[in-house]
């Protein structure tokens, strides 16, 4: 099943974790200042990032995103009129010059038909680096970011080689002001709640080790995979026995668009109509890109995450 094969390669990235030279390191160079949100005139411009320092000569105009978060981002930081084509899962922001390019299955030819002064990958899949490399187009690797840090570092990399770095640095600034509020916001129960994060109907889900997870921890809930076999990975897969033992406070479906569940049809399962987050209509149905990307509307998921406690909490 193709899900299960992309959700298992983002979990050998988190689970084997970076090195520094893989996490999203702040910009290098000598060049550049945040002067505004218009494009810095002041090039050339290097970055590091997970392939090394990456030198481009002038602000690029033919950027092609093979990551869905990649493009986000780009848009996010008024870079978005530089982008040529974006991947086939890159589906936000609606505008989006959208192609049948893939990020999983990379081809450096059909890459190159673009005609790129910069392209981005979230993985090196099919040596798509080299290959773009050994042509002499610029690449910049952000791999699957591990913490919030890596998002922001991103974030600026992305600003820096695109020109943008006044608007990377404003979106850093609110994210964080926005992050640090909804977190602040809450009250803290005197047991933590428990949750299940569902990635799809066979019960694969994540650990508090892994982005995802940090992100509700945000929010001061327990995570009921943790203990879980395979835990260690970041990405176990669990039984439905083990879940209804467990019994979660809430249930959050990441596979609401990819496999259509919902509350519905998992108070259909066997035992699981006597569930609490189900008996109690604790089931949040997330939007699946929002929930499984690292980019600016990871305040959108712990936005809706606080929410879902809050109501609990609720008198």
């Amino acid at each position: 099943m193709r899900r299960i094969s992309l959700i298992l390669a983002i979990s050998t990235l988190t689970a084997c974790g970076a090195t520094e030279g893989d996490r999203g390191a702040a910009p290098v160079t000598g060049e550049t200042a945040a002067t505004s949100s218009s494009v810095i005139a002041e090039f050339p411009v290097t970055v590091s990032a997970a392939n090394g320092e990456v030198t481009v000569e002038q602000a690029p105009q033919r950027i092609v995103s093979l990551a869905p978060t990649a493009t986000e981002v780009l848009f996010a930081i008024g870079a978005g009129d530089q982008v040529a084509a974006v991947d086939e899962f890159s589906t936000y922001p609606v505008g989006a010059p959208i192609t049948d390019l893939s990020g999983f299955e990379p081809n450096v030819e059909a890459v190159a038909a673009y005609e790129p002064d910069l392209v981005v990958v979230s993985d090196d899949l099919n040596d798509v680096v080299s290959g773009l490399q050994t042509v002499g187009i610029p690449v910049v690797h952000l791999p699957s970011a591990i913490d919030l840090d890596d998002t922001y570092s991103q974030i600026e990399v992305l600003g820096a080689i695109t020109g943008n770095l006044g608007d990377a640095a404003e979106l850093v600034s609110s994210m964080q002001t926005e992050i640090e509020e909804l977190a602040g916001s809450m009250s803290v129960p005197t047991e933590p709640l428990t949750y299940y994060h569902e990635l799809d109907s066979s019960l694969f889900t994540v650990t508090s080790a892994t982005f995802i997870g940090q992100i509700y921890q945000l929010a001061g809930l327990g995570n009921i995979a943790d203990q879980a076999g395979g835990a260690e990975t970041g990405y176990p897969q669990l039984s439905a026995e083990y879940i209804v033992q467990a019994d979660p406070d809430l249930i959050f479906l990441a596979d609401t668009k990819c496999c259509g569940e919902s509350a519905d049809t998992i108070a259909a399962r066997p035992g699981w109509d006597q569930l609490t987050a189900v008996t109690a209509e604790r089931v949040v149905e997330l939007d699946d890109d929002i929930a499984s990307r690292w980019g600016p509307r990871v305040v959108d998921l712990l936005e809706t995450i606080v929410g879902a406690v809050e109501q609990v909490e609720a008198p």
